[in-house]
């Protein structure tokens, strides 16, 4: 499993991108991948930050969906929103 590079995101072409998002997602082991509702409620959460933008987090620089699906991750804003 490839992970996504922050750095070269230009060369990085969007689908890509989002298939290796998705498949370090899938590649988690149960214990520690957060749970469907969960996760849809951190990422509907996330979308209507302000210091979100193309899918990453502006506070820390992840990708929301990958901070998202780790059951023991939390928000690094100050406010811990989920």
């Amino acid at each position: 499993m490839k992970k996504p590079c922050r750095c070269l995101l230009g060369e990085t072409d969007e689908k890509e991108l989002l298939q290796n998002i998705k498949e370090y997602i899938s590649g988690l082991d149960d214990d520690i991948r957060a749970d469907e509702k969960t996760y849809g409620e951190r990422l509907s959460i996330c979308e209507k930050c302000v210091k979100l933008q193309n899918g990453v987090c502006l506070k820390c620089g992840c990708y929301v969906e990958m901070r998202a699906a780790v059951k023991n991750n939390r928000c690094p804003s100050e406010n811990k929103y989920w």
